[in-house]
This record gives C-alpha cells, sequence and structure tokens, in this order.
C-alpha cells in the first residue's frame, strides 16, 4: 500500500506515470448475464459488444493464487448478476480463506434458502443488495422484470442466516439508487431496511449514458444528481475532470475471461490493457499498454471516452440527517 500511495503521489508531482507495487484492490467479473432489464446497464439491455460468459473456478484460483499476497479487497463484481454463476460461493470461500476481504452487489433475487445459508458460510464480509424502491410499481420502473418481494424475502433469509450463524458477516447494505421515479422513496428506503435488519443503507447516484438533452432518470432533487443542468438546456457532469486518477493506481478490474481493464467505467472493455490468459497479472499492470493510458490520464481525463462521464467523487454514501 505504500508502494502504491508513494508512486501516485510521485506521479502527481513529476506528472509522468510511475507505478510501483502491485494493486490493493481488484475487481473480478463472475459473469456477464443478468436476470432483469434495467435501462442504463449493458447487462441489462443484452447490448455488449464483448465476448459474454461465466468466470470459471479454476481460473479465478489461478488469479487468487497469483495476488493474494498484496491484496486487500476483492470486489466481487462488475457487470452481471454474480449468483447467476453456479461456483460463485465457492470462490468467495476460496478468496475469503486467503485472508482477502471480500464484497458483492447482487439485485437480490437468488438469495433463497439455501444460498442464504451458503453467502455465509462463504465468510462473504460486504454484501450489496440493491433495492430501488419500496413498492413494485416504483421499483420495477428501473428494475424492469425484477420482484421486489423476492429481494425483500431474499434479504431477510441472508439477515435471519447471518444470526443463526452467529457470524459477525456479511455487513449487510442495502443500496438506493437514486432516479427521478423513486427519489420520493428515499425517507421509505430506512424504514425498510430497519425492517428487514440490514446493517446499513446507502444512496447512491446514477450514472446516465444519454444525459446531456436531459434524460427521465435524472433525478429532480440536484443532491442526488451526477448532472447539472445549464442556463441553455443541456446537461453537463457536475465534478471537475482532474487529470489523475488514484483508481489507476490502486485498482483494476478483469472481466470473466481475463482481460484486464482500467476500471468500472470501462463497462464493455473497450480498453484492453492486457489478457492475464496469456501474461501474468503483474505483467499487465506494468506493461506498456497500463503506462500509455495513465500516461494518456495525465495529459487530459477529457480526452478518455470512458473518463467524460465518470463521477468518481460525486456518489452520495451517507445516510439523510
Amino acid at each position: 500500500m505504500a508502494k502504491l500511495v508513494a508512486s501516485f503521489y510521485v506521479t502527481k508531482w513529476t506528472k509522468k506515470a510511475i507505478q510501483w507495487g502491485l494493486p490493493m484492490t481488484i475487481s473480478i467479473e463472475p459473469t456477464t448475464a443478468c436476470n432483469l432489464r434495467c435501462p442504463e446497464c449493458p447487462s441489462g439491455l443484452r447490448a455488449f459488444s464483448r465476448e459474454t460468459g461465466n468466470l470459471k473456478q479454476d481460473f479465478f484460483k489461478k488469479i487468487i493464487d497469483e495476488l493474494h499476497s498484496t491484496l486487500t479487497y476483492l470486489i466481487f463484481y462488475f457487470q452481471g448478476e454474480p449468483y447467476i454463476n453456479p461456483k460463485f460461493l465457492d470462490m468467495v470461500k476460496y478468496a475469503s480463506d486467503k485472508g482477502i476481504y471480500t464484497i458483492t452487489s447482487t439485485n437480490g433475487h437468488f438469495l433463497n434458502d439455501e444460498n442464504a445459508r451458503k453467502t455465509i458460510e462463504s465468510g462473504l464480509a460486504r454484501m450489496i443488495i440493491s433495492i430501488d424502491g419500496t413498492t413494485q410499481e416504483v421499483y420495477e420502473q428501473y428494475r424492469r422484470e425484477g420482484h421486489l418481494a423476492t429481494v425483500i424475502e431474499g434479504a431477510k433469509n441472508v439477515v435471519r442466516w447471518k444470526k443463526e450463524l452467529r457470524s459477525a458477516t456479511p455487513h449487510i447494505i442495502i443500496q438506493f439508487l437514486v432516479v427521478r421515479p423513486n427519489e420520493h422513496q428515499i425517507p421509505d428506503i430506512y424504514r425498510l431496511a430497519e425492517e428487514i435488519g440490514v446493517d446499513e443503507v446507502k444512496l447512491k447516484t446514477a450514472q446516465i449514458y444519454d444525459y446531456e438533452d436531459g434524460n427521465e432518470l435524472i433525478p429532480t432533487i440536484d443532491k442526488y444528481s451526477r448532472y447539472a443542468k445549464k442556463k441553455n438546456g443541456k446537461y453537463v457532469v457536475k465534478n471537475q475532470l482532474l487529470n489523475h486518477c488514484w483508481k489507476l493506481w490502486h485498482a483494476s478490474v478483469i472481466t470473466w475471461n481475463g482481460i484486464v481493464v482500467p476500471c468500472c467505467f470501462d463497462k464493455d472493455a473497450s480498453h484492453r490493457l492486457g489478457d492475464i490468459r496469456q501474461k501474468t497479472f503483474a505483467e499487465v499492470w506494468q506493461g506498456p499498454a497500463y503506462y500509455h493510458f495513465r500516461n494518456t490520464l495525465l495529459k487530459g481525463r477529457d480526452q478518455i471516452d470512458i473518463c467524460r462521464n465518470c463521477t468518481e467523487g460525486c456518489k452520495v454514501w451517507a445516510k439523510e440527517d
């Protein structure tokens, strides 16, 4: 971690991409498949131009065996619904047994009694369950083809097994993606979370692809919008695009089939920095493609497509007063 922090600040001072050490955070994609059809998600839209499939357990173990000595956090999602991969919880347990802090995010439709118990037994450290509405009518406006009652029951299953097995983990979070159709239910999500018995509620702002001319999903409550309306009626991303990014120095994303991409904003893997089926991760991380991408970022984030709609630091991760 000291090497990562040091190389990041030396880079900021010298304006040259310098990278020491290996990442402390890795996101690995269990699958590209999803049962829902959310309108701002490539999985939901079935709109990938890249290869789709499930992460293989043996391949996953190979990745973890290489990285576990320097890895602190494993974020077990990228695109898709993790529980669709039949070996998902086995892989979580493998990483947890190596002492890695494991995190996943789920739409909650696969948390039946058996999966809920296996989730606790896997050692998963943190679980995010997306509930973007407190009534079916509102919930399904974003979580299309989803069933709120199923998600609530699944969340209760996890809470119950956590108590029955006397486990301190996972830390269970209900995540509420704030969009215009559900913004009036923000107070209600806290009441629902208390009823279920989860540990925390987090409100998240939504990334919108076509935002310039406005979008029906952009909240009317400015606090929860990533976009600001200008006098000419056009919308712009609120945050300033600084020409550096901590994520490129401490974290990385690996798709289900081993393609390394810069961050979670590269949903379609258009910026391919290497393939760990052909090289070790360390060779990719310190390789010419990564070096070139970091240098390009230093020259101007506004020149990189996935950075232009990036609102890192613009997410709302706090409870209401």
